[in-house]
């Protein structure tokens, strides 16, 4: 779920001609069809292993015991081994390119794209056409449509998450400011860090805000006050809008009662926060278990992001409150021997008992409507109601992206994008023009594309 700048070299996919090398699980084939199919309906399969790579070790557990599920029922083992983030991508790349390449692995937002238009990619279309258990309109349509280029299917969705208020009551408490609630607004937020800021003599940050985190943070408060990143056709941006300045002006705000910058790129919100040197950070519910089993975290409570007041009437209405949702998709390499038994595979994980099961074991929010609930429970003494909220109270976007997603969303993190008012937000000049720039970035990439 991180978003860091990733560099595909689909150039030298094409010019080496190799598509989708498997590990050996499912072998180096083909590609062909292997399964075996009996008069009985039951299936086998040529492949007796299937190796998953993935990159957030708190799922590897829970996914595991679904998998293990399916093989009791299948007879193929699969093996799920955890990569972190930057070198996923680099073995991925690597692997396109001609070594080795994992059976089924998970595809994002930011890569998606590039990945599909190269025939990487196993192609599920047919697959799922004969599977009674996958039906489209069962899933969260950002995430199915994330996956399909040109009518074809390349990835069956995950998950889905949404995006929370973390605090600690413990700071809150002993600096006399009140929780957060569901009515709280971001100038509350603003208010509530500013005291805990200089209450402790910037001992105690009230907030900390890591910019570079554009899903849990700043990305947020453009759709509160009306403005959109990336517009729905995904051919614009209204990001230089006096909406989306004025939600700009807002995170300039709360950046100059939080955790300077610098200090966030060195220790990460996530650690200030349960080193007890933050009272608040927002953050996605695939990072709970983190929080959930971490030391302290009894003094830990999540609540609803804020709203932006944009019509001044006091109450949170209909448009006020977004969260950002972004969904995973399992998806296959093409190159794969026994392509049925890796479709099968998936198919089990984004089944209803598998989205159940997965969200009953903590490990994120189903890809499948209406099966968030069970995972709102998940949690033993610590309530995180507020990310399922976040949808049934108030409204999602879908995380924003375009073709090349990575080139204007790097683009934006750097000199002659937000970089200077990020790391200088005193000046609200430097935001306004920021705006104006990031405008003409997104324009341009898109352009480009």
């Amino acid at each position: 779920m991180k978003k860091k700048v990733l560099s595909l070299l689909m150039c030298t996919v094409l010019a080496a001609g190799v598509v989708g090398c498997s590990s050996g699980g499912a072998g180096t084939t083909d590609g062909g069809n292997a399964t075996q199919t009996s008069n009985d309906g039951s299936k086998t399969y040529s492949t007796d292993k299937i190796t998953i790579n993935i990159w957030d070790s708190n799922q590897q557990p829970g996914l595991q015991e679904i998998a293990d599920d399916w093989t009791a029922k299948s007879g193929v083992a699969v093996s799920i081994e955890v990569i972190d983030w930057d070198n996923y991508w680099t073995l991925l790349e690597a692997g396109a390119s001609g070594g080795d390449m994992p059976d089924v692995f998970w595809m994002h937002s930011n890569t998606a794209q590039m990945y599909m238009e190269n025939g990487i990619l196993l192609d599920l279309t047919d697959y799922i056409a004969a599977d009674s258990a996958i039906v489209k309109d069962n899933y969260y349509e950002g995430v199915w449509d994330l996956y399909n280029s040109d009518g074809k299917q390349y990835a069956l969705p995950k998950d889905h998450d949404t995006i929370a208020l973390l605090y600690n009551k413990a700071i809150f408490e002993e600096y006399g400011v009140d929780v957060p609630t569901d009515d709280w607004t971001w100038e509350d937020m603003y208010e509530a860090a500013k005291t805990i800021t200089e209450k402790s003599n910037g001992d105690i940050y009230g907030l900390a805000l890591n910019t570079s985190n554009n899903q849990d943070g700043w990305y947020n408060l453009v759709y509160d006050y009306g403005a959109q990143v990336i517009t729905e056709d995904h051919k614009g941006t209204t990001i230089g809008s006096d909406q989306g300045k004025e939600a700009m002006e807002m995170v300039r705000k709360l950046l100059t009662v939080g955790a300077p910058q610098s200090v966030v790129a060195e220790t990460g919100t996530d650690s200030l926060f349960q080193s007890g040197k933050v009272g608040m950070i927002t953050q996605g519910s695939w990072m709970i278990n983190s929080f959930y089993t971490a030391e302290n975290h009894a003094d830990y409570a999540w609540a609803m992001l804020p709203y932006a007041d944009t019509n001044g009437n006091g109450s949170c209405d209909s448009g006020e409150r977004y969260s950002c949702y972004n969904g995973l998709g399992w998806a296959a390499n093409a190159g794969v021997s026994d392509p049925q038994a890796c479709y099968d595979l998936i198919s089990y994980f984004c089944s209803e008992e598998g989205q159940i099961k997965q969200a009953k074991l903590g490990v994120t929010m189903g890809g499948m409507k209406g099966v968030s609930e069970d995972f709102a429970n998940a949690f033993e003494g610590m309530d995180v109601s507020a990310f399922t909220r976040a949808e049934e109270e108030g409204d999602l976007y879908f995380r924003p992206y375009t073709r090349k997603t990575p080139v204007w969303e790097d683009a934006l993190q750097q000199a002659g994008g937000f970089l200077d008012a990020w790391q200088n937000p005193e000046d609200p000049a430097l935001m306004s023009t920021a705006c104006d720039n990031a405008q003409k970035i997104i324009e341009d990439a898109i352009a480009a594309e």
